[in-house]
């Protein structure tokens, strides 16, 4: 499997002196996603969405993406995710094969999204605007009341788990805490959807309950995050960034608790 992380060498300027020296960039690469399904004597494939990643932690990535996108309603349904070898030698690590349970249903012209997706935006690759709303079969048990020192203290927690970002300064982070506060779970990715999938796919995976967690984003609260969030059942969001009209329109109709420009001990409740 690729490394997240690949040396280069820079040339700094500072003061007008320049210098050399070795730098490490985050990795972005292409990940494909095909997904297996039909029945057993008869299996069939589509070729359902090309993400650009960054590698690791893949399945997770390709389970949350199926998940918070309601292609799977539940675990039972995705028999397993395995890396496909039977492709081009460039190709080997970045295509992958979810394979559906013959009783799921698949409508190709309704869940295709255009062939590519950038790393930057899951929402800009789907190929209709319909396509954009998840259908959601279940509401949001309230979070309650929030307590602001716990909320402050979130987002040092996170950057001390951030590995790759303490070696690049070039990553988006998701992570996972408790109602308490525990860090249970932190995932970065070049892109911020896939750090949110991929950390949703983790609990999914370890069977982690998640009506009773906080999701928190480095960066601002787009639409999509949002969305990813309730479809997860995840009660409350926080983000380092703004939230978008859109995604406090979905958190306030959905029962989401959203909390925006969370720095230092400050932040703003957006929802409900």
């Amino acid at each position: 499997m690729s490394s997240s992380v690949v040396p280069v060498r820079v040339a700094t300027a500072e003061a007008a002196v320049h210098t050399e020296r070795e730098d490490l960039l985050v990795v972005e690469e292409p990940l494909e996603i095909r997904l297996g399904f039909g029945a057993v004597e008869d299996r069939k494939e589509i070729r359902l969405s090309v993400t650009m990643r960054t590698p690791g932690h893949d399945a997770e990535l390709v389970r949350g993406f199926l998940f918070t996108e309601g292609i799977v309603q539940d675990e039972e349904r995705l028999l397993r995710i395995v890396p496909c070898q039977n492709v081009k030698a460039e190709e080997l690590g970045n295509v992958v094969r979810a394979e559906l349970h013959p009783s799921v249903e698949v409508e190709p012209a309704q869940w295709q999204r255009n062939f590519y997706t950038t790393s930057s935006c899951g929402v800009c690759g789907k190929s209709s605007i319909e396509a954009v709303h998840v259908q959601c079969p279940r509401r949001i048990i309230p979070f309650g009341p929030v307590d602001p020192v716990l909320v402050t203290a979130l987002p040092e927690r996170m950057r001390e788990a951030q590995t790759v970002f303490r070696h690049t300064g070039g990553i988006h982070a998701a992570a996972l805490f408790s109602r308490n506060g525990e860090l249970l779970s932190v995932r970065e990715d070049v892109g911020r959807h896939n750090a949110v999938d991929k950390v949703i796919g983790a609990a999914l995976g370890s069977r982690l309950p998640l009506a009773d967690t906080i999701l928190l984003v480095s960066g601002r609260a787009g639409f999509e995050l949002v969305q990813k969030c309730v479809v997860a059942g995840i009660p409350m969001m926080a983000a380092v960034g703004a939230p978008s009209s859109l995604a406090v329109q979905l958190a306030k109709d959905s029962g989401l608790t959203l909390i925006g420009f969370l720095r230092g001990e400050r932040y703003n409740r957006y929802a409900p």
